[in-house]
């Protein structure tokens, strides 16, 4: 195990240098478009008949389980990174648009991407069942914004939106995740389950999350005020974080949530009340790093997994498709939110116009719907949806992520949007 994680990161190391010195793209997105270049430079290898290279390299990345690495280690730690550097009280004024779209507009992207899909692919010939579908819409619908955020950030975008963005991302994994384990529990269960069923999973996943949350950012909170020593602090949120993450799988609670609420108490009142200046600073710079090299991490990875999933054109233009659908339903998820909330301004403070644009075409897919679509049931169905999964997600990222900032700079050229009203 320590062999194959010294030569993935090793690797991965190689592939950021290649980035940097030449690509000198945004750094996740440069890492996993290497990875992609070298991906398919084995294969035309393989093709003319040096199969060695990309033989070892299946290998490599055969041993690598990314659903049970994304979920267990690197999802816990990047929502609690995420989390660490919210303003809650920015957050509170943004409430109803973060609220809207992590929660309803998961919902309603579900049910449009899982029916659309479902007869896109009885079109092309694959006879799948609407659950799977369904399991489709849930795996899609969460947002993946890290890669594009710092490009946001030197682009002009606007608070509210940044924090728009950054706080759908941070709910809505979780709110996401949550429904994809009661449609797979009901896929599993082999009819539909009542009311009450899905009312305690809900509790048991989401609610259940929200207060294990509380309890581990009150527990570390509590901690950190009772030592001054930077090496004790970083070891507690670490704790906070890995710890947290796996007693969480033991109860059969949220961890994304979990994560995010732990990571919002110590990151607002652990950093105010309990840290010395010396102790943040060392805590902020930890989880900086750790966002980074995870998040490198992961898109080397997915650039990488192209080497195990079988592709035939068909597939390539079934996936642009979804990948069309996929959109519009973030249209129909953000334009109906975006404009209630249009009708409550004041004065001349509103939501700016071209909000709804850069909410949609910010609304990147990542790693966590790939890693979901591996935890599918074994089969054709979960087979196909995986490698339909992948080409969402390479096209959102690539299309998208590469794209947003000239959109925002073309939307607002140097000035920026004007703000969503404080009491939102």
């Amino acid at each position: 195990m320590l062999d194959l994680a010294a030569a993935f990161i090793t690797l991965t190391t190689f592939l950021t240098y290649l980035n940097y010195r030449f690509l000198r793209m945004p750094p996740a997105i440069g890492v996993m478009v290497t990875a992609l270049l070298l991906s398919l430079g084995l294969q035309v290898l393989s093709a003319v008949g040096y199969p060695v290279l990309e033989l070892h390299m299946q290998t490599l990345i055969a041993g690598i389980d990314f659903s049970q690495v994304l979920m267990t280690w690197f999802l816990p730690a990047l929502l609690f990174a995420g989390a660490l550097h919210v303003n809650l009280n920015d957050l509170r004024s943004y409430r109803w648009p973060i609220g809207l779209l992590a929660t309803f507009g998961v919902l309603i992207s579900t049910g449009v991407v899982g029916v659309l899909s479902y007869y896109m692919l009885h079109f092309f010939g694959w006879n799948i069942s609407l659950i799977y579908c369904l399991l489709f819409g849930a795996l899609i619908s969460p947002t993946d914004p890290i890669a594009v955020m710092s490009i946001l950030r030197t682009s002009g975008v606007s608070k509210p939106l940044r924090y728009t963005i950054t706080g759908e991302a941070l709910f809505n994994d979780g709110t996401a995740i949550v429904l994809f384990s009661i449609l797979l529990g009901v896929l599993m269960l082999g009819h539909t389950p009542t009311m009450g069923d899905i009312s305690v999973l809900f509790l048991k996943e989401a609610v259940g999350g929200v207060v294990y949350g509380l309890v581990l950012g009150a527990a570390g909170f509590m901690l950190l005020r009772t030592i001054d020593q930077h090496q004790v602090s970083v070891l507690l949120t670490l704790a906070i974080v890995f710890g947290g993450a796996a007693l969480a799988a033991k109860l059969h609670v949220s961890s994304p949530i979990a994560m995010v609420v732990a990571g919002l108490i110590i990151g607002n009142h652990g950093r105010n009340l309990a840290m010395s200046e010396n102790s943040r600073r060392y805590v902020d710079g930890l989880w900086e790093l750790v966002d980074d090299v995870l998040n490198t991490l992961l898109f080397a990875l997915i650039g990488l997994e192209l080497l195990l999933l079988p592709f035939t054109s068909v597939h390539v233009a079934a996936g642009l498709i979804l990948a069309v659908v996929v959109l519009l339903s973030r249209v129909l998820t953000v334009a109906p939110a975006i404009l209630l909330l249009r009708m409550r301004r004041r004065g001349d403070r509103h939501i700016a116009k071209g909000t709804i644009r850069i909410l949609t075409w910010g609304g990147l897919r990542g790693g966590v719907s790939v890693a979901l679509a591996l935890s599918l049931p074994l089969g054709e169905q979960r087979d196909l949806l995986l490698t339909l999964t992948y080409i969402v997600v390479l096209s959102s990222i690539l299309v998208q992520g590469l794209t947003i900032g000239k959109m925002v700079k073309l939307l607002f050229g140097e000035k920026k949007p004007k703000a969503i009203p404080e009491n939102l």
